[in-house]
């Protein structure tokens, strides 16, 4: 019996052997691929230290998101200088403007979804610059002078009328966008006085219409 039940304790003993040597060898054999899709890294040692900052109880890594980012800064300056440069070096390399900084940033410059986007100013269109004076018969010895074109050159077509009126002593009003009439024949005399009055309207840019019908 004695002989027997020694026998059994060797088989156990040496299967107890054999399967210990098979877990072994099968953690040894297990892939990387299985400890990285859990989290672990071969460049990094188990159990992990991670140091809190006082302000904000954060690690240190996500103090940035704090509100208060600053006196996160001024704690971990106080009392651990070496994380401090490091986060000091580490925000250097961020930026310093590498072609990956600058398309982030193009990405974040880029209108959003809903935004406000810039308003593009209109290009005014050239315009012809040019006066025409023309002369109107009113039945048959009445005549009026008409002035078209001064809103070209950026003159109020109100202001001109009342000089007009005050200067030939005569009825002057806006009949259109850019059209004046001066009661009575005063078509020779403007040619004159509207250079005179606004120097910017050339000699040459003041035509004559020569006469019309109202």
């Amino acid at each position: 019996m004695s002989e027997e039940k020694s026998e059994t304790q060797l088989e156990q003993s040496s299967i107890e052997q054999k399967t210990g040597e098979l877990s072994l060898n099968e953690q040894q054999l297990l892939p990387k691929r299985c400890l990285e899709r859990n989290g672990f890294r071969d460049d990094l040692k188990y159990p992990l230290k991670v140091s809190y900052c006082g302000e904000c109880g954060l690690p240190f890594e996500y103090c940035e998101f704090y509100p208060n980012y600053a006196k996160c800064k001024e704690w971990l300056e106080r009392n651990d200088p070496k994380a401090f440069e490091k986060l000091v070096s580490d925000e250097a390399k961020k930026s310093d403007g590498s072609p990956k900084d600058e398309e982030s940033e193009a990405k974040k410059s880029r209108q959003k979804r809903g935004g406000k986007g810039l308003v593009k100013t209109k290009k005014k269109q050239e315009v012809d610059k040019h006066v025409g004076i023309c002369r109107a018969s009113r039945g048959k010895k009445k005549f009026v002078t008409v002035v078209t074109g001064l809103s070209t050159f950026d003159i109020d077509c109100k202001v001109a009328a009342k000089y007009f009126a005050s200067k030939f002593a005569c009825g002057s009003s806006v009949t259109g966008p850019d059209e004046i009439v001066i009661q009575g024949d005063v078509k020779d005399e403007l040619f004159d006085i509207i250079t005179e009055k606004w120097p910017e309207i050339d000699e040459d840019l003041v035509e004559d219409l020569g006469d019309k019908k109202l």
